[in-house]
């Protein structure tokens, strides 16, 4: 049976200082390929190669991963400072528009970490480049040594919404994640309905309102041993039967039901 085709973004890369990639974490196509049982296919997240219609077209849905640079600040408001490090205004110019086009399709998505605040900043959110430089804020940034299960261990908890769509999906008030993020979000956008909070307020769970597809957005890494995670499988899991469901409507199949 062919499976649904997911769409997972990905991040520039230079090897050996010279050799230009579009990569993507191999965690990310396992957690497709083995939790949310679709095709993982890698995006090119540049408007020279891939246009936004197309990829609408193309995939039953998408994963906005993590990466390094940060979402442009003029995409909120904002001027730019040293303190927001890097940018992908190609990256911008694919995802803020894919985010927004597939809420109003209810084509469904899930973002991770960069990917949450890309959701975040295409609802109308606002981000501080370094939260822990903030009041009462705790560092949510990658441990900067010790090997990938030491960067990627629990670190603490988030607390979800009562009754909220994370409430239901996990089946706990409380679950316990990584956390590798510098950035993070200040004001949540109108439509931007933020579910889970770390213990010092950082928005870190959150869905679009009033979408009729799977919009969750998470700000820690679920990608992680996602197959054993008690907290990952059960967001790929969903996630994979909304695209599912995408993929039988759009052949016709099926009915799509929101998330």
């Amino acid at each position: 049976m062919t499976r649904p085709i997911v769409g997972i973004i990905t991040n520039k890369n230079v090897i050996d200082n010279s050799y230009r990639t579009h990569s993507g974490g191999i965690m990310n196509t396992e957690a497709v390929a083995n939790v949310s049982r679709c095709m993982p296919l890698l995006i090119p997240a540049d408007p020279r190669y891939v246009s936004v219609e197309e990829l609408l077209n193309t995939f039953d849905g998408f994963v906005l991963t993590g990466g390094r640079p940060n979402v442009h600040p003029s995409e909120y408001g904002e001027d730019e400072t040293e303190a927001h490090g890097t940018f992908d205004r190609a990256r911008d110019a694919i995802t803020l528009p894919l985010v927004r086009a597939c809420v109003e399709r209810g084509q469904p998505f899930l973002g991770i970490c960069r990917g949450f605040q890309e959701v975040a900043v295409a609802m109308g959110s606002t981000l501080h480049p370094e939260i822990r430089d903030l009041p009462g804020r705790m560092n949510h940034r990658m441990p900067p040594d010790g090997t990938i299960e030491e960067k990627f261990a629990l670190r603490h908890k988030v607390t979800f919404k009562e009754g909220g769509v994370f409430h239901r999906l996990m089946g706990a008030p409380e679950v316990m994640t990584n956390t590798l993020h510098g950035q993070g979000v200040t004001k949540p956008g109108r439509r931007f309905k933020v579910e889970g909070t770390a213990p010092d307020g950082t928005p870190e769970a959150a869905y679009v309102d009033g979408a009729t597809g799977f919009t969750l957005a998470v700000q820690w890494h679920p990608e992680y041993d996602a197959a054993n995670d008690p907290v990952s499988r059960p967001l790929f899991e969903a996630f994979g039967r909304a695209v599912t469901e995408w993929s039988a409507q759009k052949s016709g199949r099926g009915v799509l039901r929101s998330a």
